[in-house]
């Protein structure tokens, strides 16, 4: 098959969705299918090695995040041309946005199928964003309209797909979760974590993701101030809100018991990361899919999500993760216990790493086969 996934993200932006894309992409090509990710020019280093071809269009950085890049792939004519030049057999976007709509033009023009897949809480993207509740209304409503247009709609949890419904998309979703990158643990890589960052030898909790209020850092936060014994917290990521982040800290004395990395994309560093935390904190209502939990869990690290959430699915409280209410003396209180019982957290952790990765390689099969189910269908064969 001949795929084309449209995004708005890419590697090296460790995003959920860009990840997902990428990985999308990487499996698909390794399978021996032709593969096509159309994306914002990113520095993404030496492409030699990659399975698939990118057809990016020109980006400039957002000035809120300045690691992330948009842009338009119908104003720039390169991107069009070599687009053009691709006898595509379906079309996956993977946003509502500029490179979804213009996925989904170019499936309309050439009569072929395409997926789109809701992966975000769009309306708490734009009430964050415009602050006004009508604002964030019209752009969901949007947002509904474009997958509608779409020959399939896929979520990435149970959950998702309950959101999307919300919004007023009466449609199927068709639920297709994500996988997970299970990437060979480097020995020491936990220890040189661990040195990298003066973590020492007692409790650590981590968290990877945006440095944005939405996903719940309060909660992290104000949960880690609450705990005795030298806890050590970890945030891994970057995001528009991070020196609010580090002063609120500050300000609940967390003082150097709080370390921030900044964005990380050598995995090495980050799976030494995921190894040497004792407990790794996802409390966020905002996410549709847990990808960092699930590879927490690669490597024996169980999560602790917000009981009912997305992250939540799959996680079944003191066997392979724990649970906790939207509270931070709830969160507090579940970490506490976790760290008090070394043999269970140990054990917890184990059945975590045997019941919540799925490989992509694994997954991506569930995806070529619906691809070609659904490419068979337009044809009519």
């Amino acid at each position: 098959m001949r795929i084309v996934e449209f995004s708005d993200s890419f590697y090296p932006i460790m995003d959920g969705v860009g990840n997902v894309v990428f990985q999308y992409a990487m499996n698909l090509g390794r399978k021996g299918h032709e593969c096509y990710v159309v994306a914002p020019q990113t520095d993404t280093g030496w492409r030699g090695g990659w399975p698939f071809e990118m057809i990016d269009y020109v980006g400039v950085p957002l000035p809120t995040m300045k690691s992330y890049n948009a842009g338009a792939p119908q104003l720039d004519p390169h991107c069009s041309r070599r687009l053009g030049m691709v006898k595509a057999d379906i079309i996956h976007v993977h946003t509502p946005f500029l490179a979804g709509q213009a996925g989904l033009s170019y499936a309309k023009r050439n009569g072929l199928p395409v997926v789109g897949t809701f992966h975000s809480k769009y309306y708490d993207d734009f009430l964050q964003i415009t602050g006004v509740e009508l604002l964030a209304e019209v752009g969901t409503r949007a947002v509904v309209d474009f997958y509608n247009r779409c020959d399939e709609v896929w979520a990435v949890s149970a959950s998702s797909a309950e959101t999307l419904r919300s919004y007023g998309y009466q449609g199927q979703v068709r639920v297709m979760t994500n996988g997970t990158d299970i990437v060979p643990l480097q020995p020491g890589a936990a220890e040189a974590a661990a040195e990298r960052w003066g973590l020492g030898e007692g409790r650590v909790l981590l968290f990877v993701g945006q440095m944005n209020w939405k996903k719940n850092l309060r909660c992290v936060l104000e949960a880690a101030a609450k705990l005795e014994g030298g806890v050590r917290l970890v945030l891994a990521g970057q995001g528009p809100h991070e020196q609010e982040i580090r002063a609120l800290g500050d300000s609940l004395g967390l003082g150097d018991r709080l370390i921030m990395t900044g964005h990380l994309t050598d995995r090495d560093a980050l799976n030494g990361l995921y190894a040497r935390a004792d407990l790794f904190l996802f409390p966020s209502l905002y996410d549709t899919s847990g990808l960092v939990t699930r590879e927490a869990a690669a490597v024996g690290t169980p999560s602790v999500a917000v009981r009912g959430s997305s992250a939540a699915e799959g996680i079944t409280d003191g066997e392979n993760g724990y649970l906790c209410a939207d509270d931070p003396e709830d969160l507090a209180r579940v970490i506490a216990g976790a760290l008090a019982d070394p043999a269970a957290l140990k054990r917890v952790g184990a059945q975590a790493k045997a019941t919540i990765p799925i490989p992509w390689d694994r997954l991506l099969d569930q995806v070529a086969a619906r691809y070609a189910a659904l490419i068979s269908e337009k044809r009519g064969d």
